[in-house]
């Protein structure tokens, strides 16, 4: 029996896929951020504009949500939307003269980065558990440089320190940080 399709009268097939409602789709975007933002950082990197590749991106997935079909592979559809923002991005971009990655190595990144998912996830716990280890003052410098976003001198002034020390000790705390993470990786224990 055939089920009557509201939009266009015809007839629905039994074989209609399931269209994911909004709040799964919503759940699935949560879910996914911080792989998408990594994903777009990793194809951008260094370049101030990966954050408004990423909304563009959750715009695009948001508007699309209509495409995506439930039990396929959300993070696959995630990253091919977000290659494409970033495809665009750069084709807007193509007179600014700063260096971009090759083709050929854009797409091995761009074929290899999803399926080292899990990578992401247990890097970020391994990150959180390395920073609530360090000293407080190291871990103010690095939420300062890092998730505020704030001019380095800015924070020298405040902690009566130079700009040049804080960057000697911003280079120490990142060797750290690095240590420690692959070591938590390793072994499950964060020790910077």
């Amino acid at each position: 029996m055939e089920i009557p399709d509201s939009e266009n009268g015809g007839p629905r097939g039994p074989s209609a896929p399931d269209v994911a409602p909004d709040s799964e789709i919503v759940a699935l975007l949560t879910d996914h951020q911080v792989a998408i933002r990594l994903y777009v950082h990793s194809l951008m990197p260094g370049d101030s504009s990966a954050l408004d590749v990423v909304q563009q991106t959750n715009a695009t997935l948001w508007q699309k949500r209509g495409d995506f079909e439930l039990g396929t592979n959300f993070k696959a559809w995630a990253f091919s939307i977000a290659r494409y923002e970033v495809l665009n991005y750069r084709k807007r971009q193509a007179r600014d003269a700063r260096l971009v990655f090759n083709e050929d190595l854009e797409n091995v990144i761009a074929e290899e980065l999803p399926n080292r998912s899990g990578d992401f996830d247990s890097r970020r716990e391994a990150l959180a558990a390395c920073l609530a280890k360090l000293k407080d003052s190291d871990r103010n410098l690095i939420v300062h440089r890092y998730f505020k976003r704030a001019p380095l001198a800015e924070y020298a002034e405040q902690v009566g320190r130079s700009v040049g020390g804080l960057k000697v000790t911003l280079h120490r705390i990142r060797n750290a940080l690095q240590k420690c993470i692959q070591q938590n990786l390793l072994t499950g224990e964060a020790r910077p």
